[in-house]
């Protein structure tokens, strides 16, 4: 049997990113008196440094700039949708006699 997956809410991870970067102590020591992996608590601490508010979103969340880049990335295939449909239209009235 594989081994369960731990999971940590935001609240653990903030705290975990505070007691590393308080420097009192190395990063390693603080992952191994948390029992998590050091690899993990770099990339925590690197997550938090990039955006504090926007760090840890939870669980099927997702982070604001992240909405937005998918809905932007929407909105800019719609509208080459309707350039290319205005172009086959315009070529379509441009070859028709009159």
């Amino acid at each position: 049997m594989g081994k369960k997956r731990r999971r940590f809410d935001r609240e653990y991870k903030v705290e975990a990113v505070r007691a590393a970067l308080r420097g009192d102590r190395p990063q390693l020591e603080v992952a191994k008196d948390l029992g998590i992996n050091k690899e993990t608590l770099y990339r925590w601490v690197h997550e938090f440094r990039d955006d504090a508010s926007q760090s840890f979103p939870g669980n099927g969340r997702v982070k604001d700039r992240d909405r937005e880049l998918e809905q932007l990335r929407r909105e800019v295939h719609r509208l080459e949708a309707e350039n290319a449909f205005l172009k086959k239209v315009s070529a379509y009235f441009a070859k028709s006699p009159r």
